[in-house]
């Protein structure tokens, strides 16, 4: 799926947000409820969110949201919505103050992917890959491109790699320090947030991934040559 976002008719361009894994109401990645254990017994602190309580982790991740992105901007969720009950699908978005979220499909979100009770319907878009094509108007009648592929699992190789297109991702949890991948790619989970919120698209983003060189995973990745008619 692709989804192109710029100015509307009335010349309004929308503040995009993107996150991934809220894990809504996960009592495991909680670490006052947590059941998980380390092999000597111990509860795996670099594997949980320092939260005492359930019901302080949903509000810290509601806050986290709603004080942030607004009621008209755009918010896109790279999967594992939430966790612990199919009920708690639908409470979590009725919580969320923006009326215009996208989901990208989690390893968790199979209530979501087999639309039971047209859950679905709640969400803008829900898809397993976005295409973002974001138009920015920089001054009048003067647009900027920017490219993103998403999907909940990170990936070594994405179209438009050689072109600075960026992959985001999920899935993976981790922290600040780790986030960024190897050339144009990053986690843009909760965890690795230092104020535990989605990212503003266009001013936390775009500033330090269009930095970064055009880089892959794989060895040898044919897609990075520059060659004549590669594209044919």
């Amino acid at each position: 799926m692709v989804l192109k976002i710029e100015q509307d008719i009335k010349g309004v361009f929308p503040n995009i947000w993107i996150c991934s894994d809220p894990h809504y109401n996960h009592k495991n990645i909680c670490r006052g409820t947590t059941n998980w254990r380390t092999l000597d017994g111990e509860v795996p602190e670099d594997q949980t969110r320092d939260f005492p309580t359930l019901e302080r982790m949903n509000e810290s991740i509601l806050n986290g949201i709603n004080w942030n992105v607004g009621q008209d901007d755009v918010l896109i969720c790279l999967g594992d919505w939430s966790f612990g009950g199919f009920e708690f699908i639908k409470q979590f978005r009725d919580r969320i103050v923006c009326q215009n979220v996208h989901l990208v499909l989690g390893n968790h979100d199979h209530h979501i992917e087999r639309n039971r009770d047209n859950v679905k319907s709640l969400f803008s878009s829900v898809s397993h890959y976005l295409r973002i094509v974001v138009m920015e108007p920089v001054k009048k009648g003067v647009t900027k491109r920017h490219e993103f592929a998403c999907m909940h699992y990170p990936i070594q190789s994405w179209d438009g790699l050689n072109k600075g297109v960026i992959h985001l991702h999920g899935h993976v949890h981790l922290p600040n320090e780790r986030k960024f991948g190897k050339g144009k790619k990053m986690d843009v989970g909760f965890d690795g947030h230092p104020e535990f919120r989605p990212y503003n698209l266009l001013r936390e983003i775009v500033p330090v991934m269009e930095k970064r060189e055009m880089l892959s995973d794989m060895p040898n990745d044919h897609h990075l040559e520059r060659l004549l008619n590669a594209d044919k």
